[in-house]
């Protein structure tokens, strides 16, 4: 049996995961911890191939859809599947770099809990951010990151490598996914991603943002198990 590796995005670790592992059927489902302080995505693709089986199948969600791309372009032989989620394929945009810096100017000054309780709940479906214990343990895992890797993985997303040859070159059995309340990485973004890998699957899981891992595992886990028995 393949393993299958899940990716943890921006300031999140394998707890973000824990409720899909949790309600998954498929057997040897891993979630990596984290990247360490790597601040560029070719750096986080290499820590995790360093330590990946030889062949596994791979998932990754937000920033862990660009490290599972890079990991891609790094070892295609390596992968078997492909699911991206709540992600994004798109060049630095005008303004992001300034909109993060400025977060990360609020973790500097008032401290990591000050700049989480500013970037977290717009990433969660209105409709979820009532949910007092799914709110308290995102921002726990996420002040958890600390700033110093905050740091790191903001400069790994502003200096991230195109994608579009890599895309392009994708033969394997690809899911591509998103919450259909993700304001961060929408629906039609997905549907962008999706017809530019041949052959790939769309699904959207219904009333989660773009934190679905934790918002929809059930959901999430349905979708994984379908693209790995597929």
């Amino acid at each position: 049996m393949t393993p299958t590796l899940l990716l943890p995005g921006l300031i999140c670790d394998a707890r973000v995961w824990a409720g899909v592992i949790k309600s998954m059927s498929s057997p040897d489902v891993r979630a990596v911890g984290g990247y360490g302080l790597a601040d560029t995505i070719e750096e986080m693709a290499r820590r995790v191939l360093k330590d990946a089986p030889e062949v596994f199948n791979l998932a990754g969600h937000s920033m862990g859809g660009r490290v599972a791309l890079e990991i891609v372009r790094m070892a295609p032989g390596r992968v078997k599947k492909l699911a991206l989620l709540d992600t994004g394929i798109h060049p630095q945009k005008p303004g992001e770099r300034e909109k993060r810096y400025a977060l990360r100017d609020i973790g500097r000054t008032k401290g990591m809990a000050a700049l989480v309780d500013v970037w977290l709940p717009p990433m969660v479906a209105e409709a979820n951010r009532s949910n007092r214990p799914l709110m308290t343990s995102l921002h726990q895992m996420c002040c958890e990151a600390g700033l110093a890797t905050f740091e790191a993985q903001i400069e790994a997303l502003l200096t991230r490598p195109e994608v579009e040859d890599v895309l392009a070159a994708i033969r394997v059995p690809t899911l591509v996914a998103t919450g259909t309340e993700d304001q961060w990485s929408p629906p039609a973004q997905h549907e962008e991603i999706a017809a530019k890998i041949k052959g790939s699957t769309l699904a959207l899981f219904e009333g989660a943002g773009h934190f679905a891992p934790a918002e929809a595992p059930d959901q999430v886990a349905k979708a994984l198990d379908a693209w790995l028995a597929g």
